[in-house]
C-alpha cells in the first residue's frame, strides 16, 4: 500500500560550495570528495528527519545534475557533445548551468549499478524511508540523440528510448527489493506536449505527431514502473517545465495531456507543478483516478521569496475541488538543484520552503 506523503520534496537540494569546489578541483581528491558527500549527505537527511519528512533523499550531492547517475553508469554517451536548449525567465547575468547530458554515439551498456554508489550510505544511515529518485527513460531521445551521430548506432528515437527503458528497468527492479521505500520517475519531457512550441518541434525535429509520442512515452515509463511495482513501495513521478538556475524552457497548463497522462500512467502519486500561471488551473486534475495522489507543486524551489501559508491553505482548498482532499498532498515545485550548480536561492532560503511545506500539510491535514 502506498504511503500517503501529506508532505513531500522532489529530490535535490542545493550543493554547499565546499563541495562544488571539490569536485570542480584539477585534479579531483577523490578521497576527500567523498568524505564531503558523505559529511554532507549526514547534514541534509538529518534536517529532513528534523522537518518530519517520512522518507528522505540525499539531495543527489553525489551527481552532476539530476539524470548523471544514468550517464556516469552507462557508455554510449559522448559528455563533450550536447543538444543546445533555450532557457527562459532568469537573471539575464546568469547563464543556465551546463547540463551535460551527451550524446549517444555508441550503443548502450551499463557498465556498474546506476545507484550503486549512493544506497548503501542511504540504507546505513537514513534512520527512515528513503527516497530514490531517476530520470524518465524519455528524457535522453529528446536531448542525447544528434542526427547524422546517434542515427548511425539507433535508426531513430524509439529504438534508443526502449533501450533506455531496458537499463532503467533493471535498475528500478533492484531498488524496489533493497528497501528504498519512495521511488520517484523526473520527467520533464512531458512538458513538450503541453507548449505548442515544443508539440511543434516533436513533429518537426523528431518526425512524429506529438500525440502519438506522447503514447509512446507512457508506455516507456509504465514499463519501468512495471518493474518496480512491489507491496510497500511507493510510486511516483514528478512532472516538470525545466529548472535550471532558476529558469524554465516550457509553458502552458496539463490540459492537453490530462487525459493520456494522469489517466494513463501506472504510478501512486502525481509531483505537478503548480508555482505559478505557467501551469494552468487545476480543472485537469479531474482526470487523476480514485486510487492516485496528487502532490501539489505550490512551493517555488526557483525563488527565494516565502509563500504566504494561508494562500497555499487556499489553493488547497481550491484544488480539492477536483481531487478530494484525502488524496492531495503538498512539496515544491522542483528539487532546488536539477544541476549541482543549483537555483538561484540560499540554503537557509531552501530550508525555510521545506519547513513551510510541513508546517501547511500539517496545517490542511492535521
Amino acid at each position: 500500500m502506498a504511503t500517503s506523503y501529506r508532505a513531500d520534496q522532489v529530490g535535490s537540494l542545493l550543493r554547499p560550495a565546499e563541495l562544488l569546489a571539490a569536485r570542480a578541483a584539477t585534479p579531483v581528491d577523490a578521497e576527500r570528495l567523498r568524505a564531503l558527500e558523505d559529511q554532507h549527505i549526514l547534514r541534509v537527511m538529518g534536517r529532513q528527519r528534523d522537518l518530519g519528512f517520512e522518507a528522505v533523499t540525499d539531495g543527489e550531492l553525489r551527481r552532476r545534475n539530476f539524470m548523471s547517475d544514468f550517464t556516469d553508469a552507462v557508455d554510449g554517451f559522448d559528455l563533450e557533445d550536447a543538444v543546445q536548449r533555450t532557457w527562459q525567465a532568469g537573471d539575464e547575468a546568469v547563464a543556465p548551468a551546463s547540463s551535460v547530458t551527451g550524446i549517444v554515439t555508441d550503443t548502450l551498456r551499463p557498465v556498474r549499478r546506476l545507484t550503486g554508489h549512493e544506497l548503501p550510505f542511504l540504507r546505513a544511515h537514513a534512520g527512515t524511508g528513503i527516497k530514490m529518485t531517476l530520470p524518465s527513460a524519455n528524457q535522453f531521445p529528446a536531448i542525447a540523440f544528434k542526427r547524422g551521430v546517434t542515427d548511425r548506432v539507433y535508426p531513430d528515437h524509439s529504438a534508443l528510448l526502449w533501450d533506455v527503458v531496458a537499463i532503467l528497468k533493471q535498475e528500478l527492479q533492484q531498488l524496489a527489493t533493497e528497501g528504498v521505500s519512495y521511488l520517484q520517475i523526473d520527467a520533464p519531457r512531458y512538458s513538450y506536449y503541453v507548449d505548442p512550441k515544443w508539440r511543434e518541434w516533436v513533429r518537426t525535429t523528431i518526425g512524429v505527431d506529438p500525440d502519438a509520442a506522447l503514447e509512446e512515452a507512457v508506455r516507456a515509463d509504465n514499463a519501468c514502473f512495471e518493474a518496480a511495482r512491489r507491496e510497500g513501495v511507493t510510486l511516483a513521478i514528478h512532472l516538470c517545465r525545466g529548472n535550471n538556475r532558476s529558469q524554465w524552457y516550457a509553458e502552458g497548463g496539463y490540459d492537453a495531456i490530462a487525459d493520456t497522462v494522469l489517466g494513463g500512467l501506472a504510478v501512486d502519486r502525481f509531483l505537478l507543478e503548480y508555482d505559478d500561471e505557467r501551469s494552468g488551473t487545476f480543472e485537469p486534475l479531474r482526470f487523476a483516478p480514485p486510487d492516485k495522489t496528487v502532490v501539489l507543486g505550490l512551493v517555488s524551489s526557483k525563488r527565494p521569496q516565502l509563500e504566504d501559508p494561508d494562500e497555499l491553505a487556499r489553493r488547497v482548498d481550491q484544488a480539492s475541488r477536483y481531487v478530494p482532499l484525502e488524496r492531495l498532498a503538498l512539496s515544491t515545485q522542483c528539487g532546488f538543484a536539477s544541476t549541482a550548480e543549483g537555483n538561484l536561492l540560499t540554503e537557509e532560503d531552501q530550508w525555510a520552503k521545506l519547513e513551510l511545506v510541513m508546517s501547511t500539510a500539517r496545517q490542511v491535514w492535521g
